[in-house]
Order: structure tokens, then C-alpha cells, then sequence
């Protein structure tokens, strides 16, 4: 057998560099490239290994987290067939990747984490940032992987690598266990040397395979659909990952099915299609919610049922309602007691438009659906132009931004009260153009996550909507924007702290508390001084991108034609008048409220809350048939 002496990062790079995926005869290198930090625990490893391998390009991040973000916007992007590898070195890099793991995985996202680790040969222990435990020598920060990682590894010796990674490859190309993959490499193990076979670096395809129902399940579901009256589709991601657009605007127009969105699943139909009745669930509109209210049947592609999707189990309401779930997860398949369509979804729904050639929902319910969405659309319009004064309404800013994009250019945003407005709001055009990380919720996913978006696709302009909040936290990618030469539109809302948890804050009768940018008061206990004076153009001209501050509507439409022309990252920075927001619309979000309480706003609030829990259901139907 033919062997190759090489240290072990240099095995590790040589082999992703030969990764393939194959889905539909279209064959593509798997990763593009390594993200993160060099320090000491692989700097040395990873690092010498990719000095040598230049075709595998190195982008130099801020932040262990954003380069995590990155790769995980990247992969969305892409319908999860092509992602990027993230390094760092020992301790506290390491950690700083445990809450992008946490949102790869739980939005199924394939990302390779390689994190650096103790010194397998322990001679030399306490290494510097290593954290010790009295029990056990096998143990190290990188331990907290675990419970964020679709798959875990720690490599004690050089060969390990052969049988590890192939299993890396296998849970990243998988459509439904994927998510982050952490191989955990002690620095003293990446430079060492072994003789690996030849056969480990030659070129290998990974096929992504699109299942198909089985026979049983599928006949079930067909029955099940042909017997409904008040049948509503819900949309998840698993719609936009299996590019199943197509395949379900043919089904929805076939049969007259309403088309109902997650925050994942948003794009799925254009907005304009006659059956896309847009965003169902907590922060869904008033005609997808009141056709989930009494749906007889919910027939969920590519979705896990989120509290926001099923409205903490209060959206779905007639007595009778029965599920089907398409879905490539067992796991996500058989919830809610749904007839389990273990499947990828467009092979599905192409399966079902061949079984269902003359099903049509009623002529009655066909004027219901076109009515309600119809009554939705005329409530955009009014939010989009409401001519509040002297500042623009939240809602305002988004219909300025919506008119000012192109058909295929890509919205994104992530935390705060932009997710909600959005999902109600935005009229996405084509697929993958609303780009929301909504399943982990994370602030400061949006900068780094549009960088990934945009390397995606560089032919679309991508709109970044982020708050104050998440931009504090997380401001530094600007700074690899500049470096990269990668251009983003970004609108920075300027509301004086946290809207979003502010306005919950207030729902639940705490009046905003902990949630705004004051001083302190001389001698306060509480944050209730003057709003703190940041300038957020200042800030961003400091990182090296453009900026514009926008005073009213007219100054805001103006700056996004000028960030339009621009060929580098450009920050426009705008206030929005306070206390104008967008309904909700026959929804609710289970959020407890204190059970005690001193405070008369919060006894009301929680005796709100009890009486609203009462319409939360369990769905326990056998989904046999009656």
C-alpha cells in the first residue's frame, strides 16, 4: 500500500480539499475554504499545513463565534452543499465557537469545526489555558462540544484521523443528521508526523441522495389529502435545502392548497404566487393564521414545529386536524402524531402531483384564501406607507428597503424585533432571498452571516437589517468586510437599547426594565439616566466602511441608492419612531409570567397568560384512518 509521510493537520487538509458532493449530476468541491485565528494549539498545525495548500484559501476572522456564523450563512446559502472548515486554537478560541456550533446544529447547518486542544502526551500538563479536573485526565473545555455537535472527536494520535474522518464527511453530507462536526485536535498530535495511505487523499464524491417515501406512508398521506376540505401546507427550510421551489408552486397551483411559511421556509413561493399565503405562526399575518386555525389537515414540508411556527401549539384549532410530515428526519417526521413522510421533499410533492391529478380544493375555500390574502396584502401597503412623523415607523424602513431591492437580491437578518416584522412584512421575490437565522435566534449572526451569503452568490446584493444591540455585540466582521473586498448594504436601526425584549419586557408588566442604553442616575439603583451617546457612524467609518446617517424616509431611500452604487460594505444608521409597531395578528408566544408578583401590571399579565394557555393543545391523533 502506498503511504504519504505527513503531519497530521497536513493529512487533515489535503483530505477536505478532496471532498466532493454530487446532488442532480452537478459535482462541486465540498468546502471553500478555512475561517478562524491562528494561535498557539494550531498555528503551528492547521496553520503550517494551510501555508502550504494555498489552493485552499485562508480568510483571517475577528471572532471565533462570527467565523462559525460565516460558514453557517455560507452553507444556508447554498442549500447546504457547500460550506467552509473554522479553526482555532487551544481554550478560550475554542469555546468562543461553542454558540455558532449551537446554531449550525440546530438549524441543521453543515459546519467543520477544528478546534485547537490539550497535549495528548500530558507530560508537559498544565499547558496554558488548559482547564483541569480532579477525576479524570480525559477531559478539556472542548468537552462542551459535545452536546452542540451532530458529531464529536477527539484525535490522540495520527492515525486516528483515517476512521474519523470519512464520519465527519458522513454527518456533513447527511440531509437530515446534519449540523456542526467538531474534531477536537491536541496541539502536539496536529504536528505529528505518520505514514497515512495514499488512498486517504484520493478524490471523493459524496452523493446527496434525495429518499423517497415508502409505499405505506406515502398511500396514507395520499388518502389523507384527498379526503381534506381545509387542507394548509407549512413551508420549512427543508422546502429551500432540497430546491424543491418548483415542485411545490406546481402542487400548491395543481390543487389549490394554501402555502404557509416558517421564518426558514420563507421563499419557498414567490409572494405573489396565488397560493403563498406568507408567515404562519407567532409572528405570522392574519391569512395564514386564521387558515392554520381551522385547517383540517397540515401538511408540514421540511419543518420541525417551532413554538413561532405552531404559536406554542395555539395555532392549529379545529378539533379534527390531522398532519402530514415530509421531512428527511424521522425525528421531525413523526411530531405532532403526523402521518411520518420519511422523504426528501420534492421528490414528494412531485410524487403527490402525480398521485392527486384531480383533487382541487373547493371553490369556496378558493375564494377564502384569495380573499384573506388579498386583505393581507392591502395591510403591507398600509405599514409600508404610514407617514409617521418626525421619524420613520420600523415597518416604513422595511418597505423602503423592499422597494429599493432587486428581485434576486437577499435579505437577512437574525435577532431583535426584525425577525418578526420581517416575516409578516417582506415580499420574497425568489428562493433563498429572505435569509433569517431564526432557529438559534442569535445576536450578532447578522454581519458575519451576510459575508457567507454574499460569497455564496456575489451576483446579489445582500441587505443586512440588524438593531443596535446585536450591533454592539458583534460589530468586528465589518473589518473582514473591508479586508475581503466583500460588499453588504447595511441598515442599522438606532432604537436606544433592546426593542425586541423591551417590548416582551413591557407585555409581561416589567415596563422595559434592564433593556434600555441609559446612564445611571446619580445614586439609582436602575439604568433610567439619559440614553447613552453612541455614535454608530462613527464607529463603523473607525472599522473602515462607508456610512451614511439617515434623518427622516426621504434621507433613508436616498442613502440605500447610494449604498447601491457603492463597491464596499456601506452602514446606513437611522432612528425609527418609538411605540409605532407592526400587530400581531391572531397569534400568541408562550412566554411564563411571574406567578407572584409585587407589581399590578405583572398579576394582569399573568392572568392574561393563564387564560391564553388554555387554547395550547397536544395533538396526540393516531393519524389512522377514521
Amino acid at each position: 500500500m502506498k503511504t504519504r509521510r505527513m503531519t497530521t493537520a497536513q493529512a487533515i487538509v489535503t483530505f477536505l480539499k478532496n471532498q466532493y458532493v454530487e446532488r442532480d449530476g452537478r459535482q462541486h468541491a465540498f468546502f471553500s475554504g478555512v475561517l478562524g485565528i491562528f494561535g498557539h494549539g494550531n498555528v503551528a498545525g492547521i496553520g503550517q499545513a494551510l501555508l502550504e495548500n494555498p489552493d485552499l484559501p485562508y480568510v483571517l476572522m475577528r471572532n471565533e463565534q462570527s467565523a462559525v456564523h460565516m460558514a453557517a450563512g455560507y452553507a444556508k446559502a447554498n442549500n447546504r452543499l457547500k460550506t467552509f472548515v473554522c479553526t482555532s486554537s487551544i481554550g478560550p478560541g475554542a469555546t468562543n465557537m461553542i454558540t455558532g456550533a449551537a446554531l449550525a446544529t440546530i438549524n441543521r447547518l453543515p459546519v467543520l469545526l477544528l478546534p485547537g486542544d490539550i497535549f495528548a502526551r500530558r507530560n508537559v500538563a498544565p499547558v496554558l489555558q488548559q482547564l483541569e479536573s480532579p477525576a479524570t485526565q480525559d477531559i478539556g473545555v472542548n468537552d462542551c462540544f459535545k452536546p452542540v455537535s451532530r458529531y464529536w472527536d477527539r484525535i490522540y494520535r495520527p492515525e486516528q484521523i483515517i476512521t474519523a474522518l470519512p464520519e465527519v464527511m458522513r454527518v456533513l453530507t447527511s440531509p437530515s443528521d446534519c449540523g456542526a462536526v467538531t474534531l477536537a485536535l491536541p496541539q502536539d498530535v496536529q504536528a505529528e508526523a505518520c505514514d497515512f495511505p495514499e488512498a486517504l487523499f484520493q478524490k471523493r464524491v459524496w452523493q446527496i441522495r434525495r429518499p423517497v417515501a415508502d409505499r405505506l406512508s406515502f398511500d396514507r398521506a395520499t388518502k389523507a389529502i384527498a379526503a381534506s376540505r381545509k387542507p394548509l401546507i407549512i413551508a420549512g427550510g427543508g422546502v429551500l435545502f432540497s430546491e424543491a421551489s418548483e415542485a411545490l408552486a406546481a402542487f400548491a397551483s395543481q390543487t389549490g392548497i394554501p402555502v404557509a411559511e416558517t421564518q426558514a421556509g420563507k421563499g419557498s413561493l414567490p409572494y405573489d404566487h396565488p397560493q403563498c399565503v406568507g408567515a404562519v405562526g407567532a409572528t405570522g399575518n392574519l391569512a395564514a393564521n386564521r387558515l392554520a386555525r381551522e385547517a383540517d389537515l397540515v401538511i408540514g414540508i421540511g419543518t420541525r414545529y417551532s413554538d413561532f411556527t405552531s404559536a406554542s401549539m395555539t395555532a392549529f384549532q379545529n378539533p379534527d386536524v390531522r398532519f402530514i410530515n415530509i421531512n428527511t428526519a424521522e425525528f421531525d417526521a413523526y411530531k405532532v402524531s403526523a402521518i411520518p413522510v420519511v422523504a426528501d421533499a420534492r421528490a414528494t410533492l412531485e410524487a403527490f402531483t402525480a398521485a392527486l391529478p384531480s383533487y382541487k380544493v373547493s371553490n369556496d375555500y378558493s375564494a377564502q384564501i384569495a380573499s384573506l390574502k388579498q386583505a393581507w396584502e392591502a395591510e403591507v401597503d398600509r405599514l409600508f406607507h404610514l407617514n409617521t412623523q418626525p421619524k420613520p415607523a420600523q415597518s416604513e424602513i422595511i418597505g423602503a428597503m423592499w422597494e429599493a431591492s432587486g428581485p434576486r437580491d437577499v435579505l437577512l437578518s437574525a435577532a431583535g424585533s426584525h425577525p418578526g416584522d420581517l416575516h409578516k412584512l417582506w415580499r420574497t421575490r425568489t428562493p433563498n432571498g429572505y435569509h433569517l437565522e431564526y432557529g438559534y435566534s442569535t445576536m450578532g449572526y447578522e454581519i458575519p452571516g451576510a459575508l457567507g451569503a454574499k460569497l455564496a452568490d456575489p451576483s446579489r446584493e445582500v441587505y443586512v437589517f440588524l438593531g443596535d444591540g446585536t450591533y454592539l455585540m458583534m460589530p468586528s466582521e465589518i473589518v473582514t468586510a473591508v479586508q475581503e473586498h466583500i460588499k453588504l448594504i447595511v441598515v442599522l436601526v438606532d432604537n436606544k437599547g433592546f426593542a425586541s425584549i423591551g417590548g416582551l419586557s413591557r407585555s409581561l408588566g416589567m415596563g422595559g426594565f434592564g433593556t434600555s442604553y441609559r446612564e445611571r442616575s446619580k445614586g439609582s439603583g436602575q439604568l433610567d439616566g439619559d440614553f447613552l451617546p453612541v455614535d454608530y457612524a462613527a464607529s463603523v467609518r473607525s472599522l473602515g466602511a462607508h456610512a451614511i446617517k439617515a434623518g427622516s424616509l426621504a434621507e433613508f431611500k436616498a442613502a440605500l441608492e447610494e449604498a447601491k452604487k457603492m463597491d464596499r460594505i456601506t452602514v446606513v444608521v437611522v432612528e425609527t419612531q418609538p411605540g409605532v409597531g407592526v400587530p400581531g395578528y391572531e397569534s400568541w408566544w408562550d412566554v411564563a409570567v411571574a406567578e407572584v408578583s409585587q407589581i399590578e401590571a405583572v398579576r394582569q399579565a399573568r392572568a392574561n397568560y393563564v387564560e391564553a394557555r388554555k387554547l395550547e393543545r397536544h395533538h396526540l391523533a393516531t393519524g389512522e384512518e377514521k
